[in-house]
């Protein structure tokens, strides 16, 4: 059974710094790419950043980029994204994807699994 747990959400202050990981488990790790989206109140689930299976390849969303960084340790199957001078509109569930492809990972119809998501909250 597949699982992905992320870890590490909760509140910081605009400017400040947080961490999210996503722990992936009963699927080869390496053979998927992997995605972070983001969800705020009612608003649609939102692509945040991609990583391609060996990490070469990174991608962003306009919003964060510059700011969050996408990275992941294949030995230890876990997916991170680091945030960083984090504002108000960053606030939102955060989720992890698992991608069979290298393709469209914008789209998140392109992901088999998804986290059961962990919420990140910037105060003003």
């Amino acid at each position: 059974q597949v699982q992905l747990v992320e870890s590490g959400g909760g509140l910081v202050q605009a400017g400040g710094s947080l961490s999210v990981s996503c722990a992936a488990s009963g699927l080869t790790f390496a053979n998927y790419a992997m995605g972070w989206f983001r969800q705020a109140p009612g608003k649609e689930r939102m692509f945040v950043a991609a990583i391609t299976q060996t990490g070469r390849y990174t991608y962003y969303a306009d919003s964060v980029k510059g700011r969050f960084t996408i990275f992941r340790d294949n030995a230890e199957n876990t997916l991170y994204l680091e945030m960083n001078n984090l504002n108000p509109e960053d606030t939102a569930v955060y989720y992890c994807g698992a991608n069979p492809t290298s393709y469209a990972l914008i789209s998140e119809s392109t992901y088999d699994y998804w986290g059961q998501g962990i919420q990140v909250t910037v105060s003003s």
